[in-house]
């Protein structure tokens, strides 16, 4: 049977490794390691197909360890006593070096489980994950390892693979092989970083190659952009891609960017993820433009609205006017900061009375001498009158500070002007 072209093309060294020069470059630290042939826990974190499973069967091959693999998935604790028996044995005389997939699906019980095999050097773990492992792995197991993050592959990085794998389907196909030159780097462009997509798309595409009239095969861009369709997203809406996404679209507002605000909007919307950029855009005009334009929420709320009602794909048009407006406006982060110190006095437990003038009059029925004496402000001019509203605990406390945009400072300007004095 014939190898599927992404196991064949698989690197048989360092050197041949796509991308990660920064942990396998010439003094990349995790290379050093390999090099040394010393055996050590690791944990690989990084999106798939960045070479995580081939730097795993690299390290088996220079410590002379017997590699298992299984995938948490799947796996049980009895696969893992499996192993253990075969430690010491001809199946492993060395100790086993166990890469364990998808680490973050394993419970704390059966994470634990290989503490004790870790510690007395019977299993030397490598554990892959595509998420956050200071969120998903067991704390022991961390300290008893090196966490290494993957990055995606740039596509200058993934086109020479593209190219080896094209070269390679020439020799194995029976009909001669052509391709239009813009064909690898559309590629090595679409699959968004990930190797072994590239690789598999290559596959697929040669052998849905139809014949010209020469008899040549001829991968065209057209069949490529159609098998590379949305490969360039990465994107689990539980997952790390989900939210540093929408922290991008949040930080690229934030920044005045509307360019970025649009492009990271976009990937949420191509992934058919319509409720979180709308959430997001509503918590953007409160946090980040706020009281410098008090009108963005409303109408960020009514850009949302009419997206839930259209659906996508025209939803994009609202929320991309949101995003733009969101992105120009001028903002202010002093409602948020105010709310946020609120909230942390009163977690630490500074509250105190309510001042006896805001109660609520029921107490003015008890019969005591408690009256009110509450001053309505309607009452006096401008509005106003001098009065204490927060606890005696608190009194003087400044939760609320002027911004510098132009709507709060016109704000300032009147209540200094109807208090008499600055504020």
């Amino acid at each position: 049977m014939e190898r599927p072209l992404a196991d064949e093309i698989r690197p048989q060294s360092l050197d041949e490794v796509v991308g990660q020069r920064h942990l396998l470059g010439p003094n990349g630290v995790l290379r050093r390691i390999i090099e040394s042939g010393v055996s050590a826990n690791m944990v690989f974190y990084g999106p798939s197909g960045t070479g995580k499973t081939t730097i795993a069967n690299l390290i088996a091959q220079r410590t002379h360890r017997t590699l298992y693999r299984l995938n948490a998935t799947t796996a049980s604790l009895q696969d893992i006593k499996d192993i253990i028996a075969d430690v010491g044995t001809l199946m492993a005389p060395g100790g086993a070096l166990l890469y364990l997939d998808e680490i973050q699906y394993f419970n704390k019980k059966q994470q634990q489980s290989l503490l004790e095999f870790m510690e007395n050097g019977k299993i030397t773990l490598i554990a892959s994950t595509t998420e956050n492992p200071y969120f998903y792995v067991y704390t022991a197991l961390l300290s008893r390892s090196t966490v290494f993050e993957f990055k995606a592959v740039s596509p200058k990085e993934v086109l020479p693979a593209v190219e080896r794998a094209l070269k390679i389907e020439q020799e194995r196909l029976e009909l001669p092989l052509k391709w239009e030159e813009e064909v690898p780097l559309d590629i090595a462009t679409a699959c968004g970083g990930d190797v072994r997509k590239a690789i598999n798309a290559v596959e697929l595409l040669c052998r849905s190659a139809l014949p010209d009239p020469e008899g040549n095969l001829v991968l065209t861009r057209e069949d490529a952009s159609q098998l590379a369709q949305r490969s360039a997203m990465r994107y689990d809406r539980d997952g790390d891609a989900h939210y540093d996404i929408l922290s991008a679209l949040q930080k690229s507002i934030r920044g005045s960017d509307p360019d970025a605000a649009v492009h990271y909007l976009a990937r949420l919307l191509e992934a058919g993820d319509l409720l979180s950029p709308c959430r997001r855009l509503l918590v953007i005009a409160a946090e980040d433009i706020g009281l410098a334009y008090p009108q963005a929420i409303a109408i960020t709320k009514a850009c949302v609205d009419a997206a839930v009602q259209l659906g996508l794909p025209e939803a994009r048009l609202p929320l991309a006017e949101a995003a733009i407006l969101l992105a120009t406006a001028p903002k202010s982060n002093t409602a948020h900061n105010a709310i946020i110190a609120a909230m942390a006095d009163v977690a630490k437990g500074k509250t105190g009375d309510i001042p006896r003038c805001l109660q609520n009059v029921h107490a003015d029925t008890t019969g005591f001498d408690n009256k009110q004496h509450y001053k309505y402000p309607h009452d006096y001019p401008n509005r106003w009158v001098e009065q204490q509203y927060l606890p005696d605990a608190l009194q003087g406390v400044r939760y609320y500070q002027w911004g510098d945009n132009k709507t709060e400072q016109a704000a300032r300007a009147y209540w200094e002007k109807i208090k008499g004095g600055p504020l």
